[in-house]
């Protein structure tokens, strides 16, 4: 099975290292941004525009991977457990892909026999936050007291010490909080694959995953999907082995930072 190739705690302090010297201390705002990009058409890279490509830079935040390699990354968000997982992480260990899992505090509480499982099987826990709120609201003391007690949660449900990736609950962020993330040894991993998942309810089938999954398919992509659609884990085999058959390989999200740090 696949295993990471550096530990979190070496990786997150390259990149807090390098973000460090290219932020401004006068440069965090108020503003809040909902993330968001032009679609990928024909493989070509997605479009966040150049606000967002120099915040994210700035405070080194990531969203995509290298446009010249063909190799993707697999992200899911967590926040409930809907009875799909398991077979997500059936499909994983199958194909030997690694993943990222950005889970709320809900789901630790409620699954944690399959967030230990995500980590025996080598995947990465990232924090989600633990009550899911807009973090672009809260204060500083607001931002940190939901992400470290989702990592003393996640320590007593599976000894892990804590998370070092980030993603702001819906996309909502402001430079101020990818500052104090920095600070406090956090990156922020954004997406620039999605489409409209997380309808727990809806019954649309696995072709409707699987086109959307295949028609932004493009080298660097970082996919975000939710676990509580069906049509996403019966979608997942699928489209691994249409994109592994197209050349694709799949990295996790260590590799994707640590290849951007060395460039």
């Amino acid at each position: 099975m696949w295993k990471r190739h550096i530990s979190g705690l070496t990786l997150c302090a390259i990149v807090f290292a390098i973000a460090f010297c290219l932020v401004k201390p006068d440069v965090a705002s108020a503003n809040s941004y909902y993330w968001g990009f032009t679609k990928s058409k024909d493989g070509k890279p997605v479009d966040a525009g150049a606000n967002f490509d120099e915040i994210l830079k700035n405070y080194g935040a990531f969203y995509t991977g290298d446009p010249n390699k063909k190799t993707i990354y697999l992200t899911f968000d967590s926040g409930f457990e809907n009875g799909y997982t398991e077979s997500i992480l059936d499909t994983l260990k199958k194909e030997d892909v690694p993943a990222a899992f950005f889970l709320a505090g809900h789901y630790l509480e409620s699954a944690s026999d399959l967030v230990n499982r995500m980590i025996d099987e080598g995947h990465l826990i990232g924090n989600h936050t633990y009550g899911h709120p807009d973090l672009s609201k809260l204060s500083d003391e607001g931002v940190l007291k939901e992400l470290k007690k989702f990592d003393k949660r996640l320590k007593e449900t599976t000894g892990q010490k804590r998370t070092y990736y980030v993603r702001p609950p819906k996309g909502i962020f402001n430079e101020r909080i990818l500052e104090l993330g920095n600070n406090h040894g956090y990156t922020y991993i954004f997406w620039d694959t999605a489409f409209v998942d997380w309808n727990d309810d809806a019954n649309v089938g696995w072709q409707y995953a699987y086109d959307e999954l295949m028609d932004q398919l493009h080298p660097g992509a970082v996919i975000l999907m939710h676990t509580v659609a069906k049509y996403n884990a019966d979608a997942l085999p699928k489209f691994i082995k249409a994109a592994k058959k197209e050349g694709y390989s799949f990295g996790s999200i260590d590799d994707l930072v640590m290849d951007q740090v060395l460039e």
